[in-house]
Parts: structure tokens; sequence; C-alpha cells
């Protein structure tokens, strides 16, 4: 096999990949010999047709595209490894010669990965921001807990308030006519929770239960379902059921059964105390990020789109592991949002973009600044990734192999630069 790299403008490349005649031949009798038992040719037992005889009925080119399909993969992984540059995206594959008995040659555009002419990254200056939590904040975060912990009551003896959860019947209408989707039964629904058309909730405060109601709203312009699109339409709704939260009483006991601590002194410093962690990460990851946003201003690289379409998919990848993890998968998701590929590719865009400039700059960063991982960072974050995973340090290191050791090394240089640019800024 060889390779031959081509550089072209906005940092891409066309690398030439050239697979041996003979290459070729075992990659098209291995092909033959996986659908042979699938053709019948008259005159053979199925599965017994000579190669020859299928060849000559069909074409020679008959197997070609497994043949490709089989040599691709292999010679391009090869190719990668020996070419010598750093390709940053999926590359898109051309045939330019596949002929029994002549070398099987293909092309793959790739991505380059840009060079990074920094600016200014040391003394950055950002707002400062005083990291303090108030006895507000508190009481709001314990009034949370206290509603995690209210219980349901039912409600017979007065009509629907503003936070109550109702159980509702409803059928919709536009111009007069039911629409798909439009109709409901004993669907549970909290006034004020925001979840139906806006204005609908509103409508249904006062109404008692057994009591018809029509509720006028009109459909957002960028409703998921476009023949309802800015329409207006009316709900004839029947609440069925009503039902208030009743709080826990604010004392000792509640502190006791929702937190460690025995007294509600002791749980509301214990509320304050992790609050203020929340909040003095919250202050590092955006004074991070201001330092971070300003260093890719002062710089300049040429990113290639292609670099730009791999990290979108990557992100679209690791959204729809997530939402699979929930038992959601993205068609799913799709259907239910009105969300296409298309549409959630445009979405992610300018954060992938984010993400890529934000990667090379602080490569850039420790490549300037001599930023490396030692054996012990590494020893370090495996020790973390045992405990988070329950698992011994030593099968870490095993499942990552020495590929998933450099990656790693690579993104713990990445991270020290990011905290070497932040201690050297300054706060205005």
């Amino acid at each position: 096999m060889s390779v031959q790299v081509e550089k072209l403008e906005k940092n891409m490349a066309k690398l030439t990949i050239e697979a041996s005649a003979e290459e070729l031949e075992k990659a098209i009798e291995k092909a033959y010999q996986k659908q042979k038992k699938n053709i019948s040719v008259p005159g053979f037992r199925k599965g017994k047709v000579p190669r020859m005889m299928v060849e000559k009925m069909y074409g020679k080119e008959v197997f070609y595209e497994d043949a490709a399909n089989e040599i691709i993969p292999v010679a391009y992984e090869k190719a990668y490894d020996e070419c010598g540059e750093d390709i940053v995206s999926t590359p898109q594959i051309e045939v330019t010669q596949i002929e029994a008995g002549k070398p099987f040659i293909f092309t793959a555009l790739v991505a380059l990965k840009p060079e990074v002419t920094l600016g200014a990254y040391k003394g950055i200056e950002v707002d400062k921001v005083d990291v303090t939590v108030s006895d507000e904040e508190v009481d709001a975060e314990i009034e949370k807990e206290r509603d995690r912990n209210a219980r349901s009551i039912s409600v017979t003896d007065r009509a629907v308030q503003d936070k109550d959860q109702t159980v509702i019947d409803f059928e919709g209408f536009v111009d007069g006519v039911a629409f798909e989707g439009g109709k409901g039964e004993n669907y549970p629904l909290t006034i004020g929770s925001g979840t139906f058309i806006p204005g609908f909730e509103e409508q249904l405060i006062g109404k008692n239960i057994g009591e018809e109601t029509d509720v006028n709203v009109t459909f957002p312009e960028d409703y998921q379902a476009e023949d309802l699109a800015g329409k207006p339409a009316l709900f004839k709704v029947t609440v069925k059921e009503i039902k208030e939260k009743q709080l826990p009483e604010l004392d000792d006991e509640f502190a006791a059964e929702v937190s460690e601590f025995d007294t509600l002194a002791e749980y509301k410093e214990d509320v304050k105390k992790n609050l203020l962690e929340k909040r003095e990460k919250d202050v590092k990851n955006a004074k991070e990020d201001a330092v971070v946003d300003a260093i890719i201003e002062n710089a300049s690289m040429d990113i290639p789109d292609a670099m730009i379409e791999t990290q979108q998919r990557q992100m679209i990848q690791e959204f729809a592991q997530n939402i699979q993890a929930q038992g959601l998968s993205i068609d799913q998701y799709f259907q239910f949002t009105g969300l296409t590929a298309e549409k959630m590719m445009e979405q992610v865009k300018p954060q992938a973009e984010k993400r890529i400039k934000s990667r090379l700059v602080l490569e850039a960063v420790a490549k300037a600044e001599n930023i490396v991982a030692s054996e012990e960072d590494f020893d370090n974050e495996v020790a973390k990734m045992a405990e988070m995973y329950k698992m011994e340090s030593d099968k870490i290191k095993e499942s990552i192999g020495e590929e998933g050791k450099k990656q790693l090394m690579e993104d713990l240089a990445v991270s020290k630069a990011a905290e070497f640019v932040v201690n050297e800024a300054k706060e205005k």
C-alpha cells in the first residue's frame, strides 16, 4: 500500500491511497466467498456457482463494491498512520480506480489540524465577581427542598388556583374542526408549569371540578406541527381533579428527614456551604470561559469546515448516547421536539466551533509554556476514574491502552494550560 498527500486550501488535504492488484484480488475473492451461498444460476446447485460464471453473467464488477468496502477501512487506517499528518475530520472517500488485475486506488479528502498564532494570553483582564451567598438564597434553596417533600392533598371545596395539580379532559378545535393530537383524557397538569400552550393554564384558574370551560389560545409561530403554527384554537376543557401541595413544617424534624443534621440551624449552615461551593465553581468556570474567549479573540487560526462538521456530529452522537441511557432514542427525540438531524446540526454549530477554538488555543498555550502532564497527573486521574467506576486502577489503565493514555495525557495538559491562563489573568 502507498499514500500520497496533496495539501489543499484552508487546511484540507487529499490522500491518494493505492492498494496492490493482489490485495484487490483477495478482496474480490472474499466478496465472492461471502455471497456465493445466495447466488443461483441454472445448471448449478445454489452456492456452487463458480466465480468465473457469476462474473460472466453479471459482469466483472459484480463484486467490486464489496471488495472496495473490504479494502478501504484497512487501507485508510494504514494511510492515516503513515502519512504523518494530523487529521481532524472524517474522510470523504472517492474510488478512482477499481479493475481486476490493476491496483485499487481511492482518495480521502480530510481536514488537517490548523496552526494557531497566539496573541496575548497572559494578563487577560476579567471582571471581578464577589462570591457570596445571601440568607435569601439559602431560604429559597430550602423552600425547593420543602416543595420536593410536599404532600398532595385532594381538594373538593374550592376552584382551581395557581400551582394546583389538576387532572383534566380536553379536546382542541381549529376553525371548528378537531385536530389530530388535540384530545386527552385524565391528563395531569400543574397550573403555572408552562407545559401547555401559552395562556392555556391561566384560563383554568377559578374553574371548579366537573365544570366544562372554553379555553382560547393561539399556537406559537414556531410550533412543531406546522399546520397548527400561529393559528387560534379553542379547547373544551373539564377539570376532573384538584390537588394542592401541603408543605412540611420548617423545623428540626424536617431538617432531620432531609439531611444528616439534627437541627434546622445546622441544616441551613450546610445548605449555605454547598451553595457557596457551587457559586465558587460557577464563578471559576465563568472566569475560565471569559479568559479563553479573550485568547481566542487575540489568536488567529483557519478552521476547515470539515473539522467543524466532524465536531458537530460527535456532539450529536454524545447527546444521542446520553438520552439513550434514559430510554429515549434520537429518532423519538426528533419526533417529540419536531427537530431534524439537519436542524440539530445547525443548532450545535456555534458550540462546536467554540469547542474547537478553545482546544486549539489551549494546546498552543501548553506548547508555548512547555506545559505537559506528568505520570503523577495521569495516575491521579486514573485513580479518580477508578473510584467513579468502582474499578481497580490497573484495570482502568489496561482498558484505555496506550492510545487512550496518550489522549488522556493531552487532555490533562490542556486542563493545566487552562488553569495557567486563569491564574495569569487580572481582575478589574
